[in-house]
């Protein structure tokens, strides 16, 4: 049986990163000089800190207090109009949280995204299928960093190699797998994960949830090890 389920939102339940690369790449203008793809790229699943900081940098300009907090309900506030248009969960992603919850196991929501923002998309979803959520702007140090990780753990009471989570994005991935989780991911085939995540698409052929079931689950969870840990 899964002990606990750790489930990223963006890009994983929903697909979102669209939206949020309209408004990175927006924000990248105000400051002066668009991010070329490439950095774009850098800033999947980044926290919004991380996000401006990469911006800054590649407009080379310096951002204090002021123009932080300024260019930060900028792009919150571009993403949740761009929110507002679409916001449908992933295929597959719906069943199989109904499923699992039916069984029994906690799962909670792992966002790098504001609280502020990432209710709603949380509600999209659907509240009632998570124990609890952590954002960005609730750790000391978001994703890449595992604090996330690491606190979900103990939320749940479990020691994190007991811990399954879905990430797609690079960052994601490397914070889940420092934290020392068994980790799929759903990840670009263009992207090189960190090692001892098990692509989504190597498990059942594509890169969604769909036909995916909590039996086929739990047989991909056993054979998932840890990096750091032996059988």
């Amino acid at each position: 049986m899964i002990k606990a389920i750790f489930w990223d939102m963006d890009g994983t339940m929903v697909d979102t990163e669209p939206q949020w690369g309209v408004a990175t790449y927006e924000l990248s203008e105000a400051m002066g000089r668009r991010l070329t793809p490439e950095l774009r790229a850098t800033t999947v699943g980044g926290s919004m800190p991380r996000t401006i900081a990469i911006c800054a940098a590649h407009a080379g300009i310096t951002v204090d207090e002021a123009a932080y907090e300024r260019y930060r309900r900028q792009m919150l506030g571009r993403v949740a109009e761009l929110f507002d248009e679409a916001l449908i969960p992933n295929p597959g992603v719906i069943s199989l949280l109904a499923e699992l919850k039916e069984l029994g196991v906690p799962m909670l929501v792992t966002t790098n995204t504001e609280r502020s923002l990432a209710q709603g998309c949380i509600e999209a979803v659907g509240s009632q299928f998570f124990v609890d959520s952590i954002t960005g702007d609730e750790v000391a140090h978001p994703k890449p960093a595992p604090d996330m990780y690491l606190e979900a753990a103990h939320r749940v009471g479990l020691p994190p190699s007991e811990c399954l989570v879905f990430e797609d994005s690079f960052n994601g991935m490397a914070a889940a797998v420092d934290a020392g989780c068994r980790v799929i991911g759903l990840h670009p085939e263009s992207v090189t994960p960190p090692e001892g995540v098990v692509p989504l698409r190597e498990l059942c052929g594509h890169n969604t949830f769909e036909g995916v079931n909590a039996e086929i689950l739990a047989g991909w969870y056993n054979q998932i090890t840890p990096v750091g840990v032996t059988n």
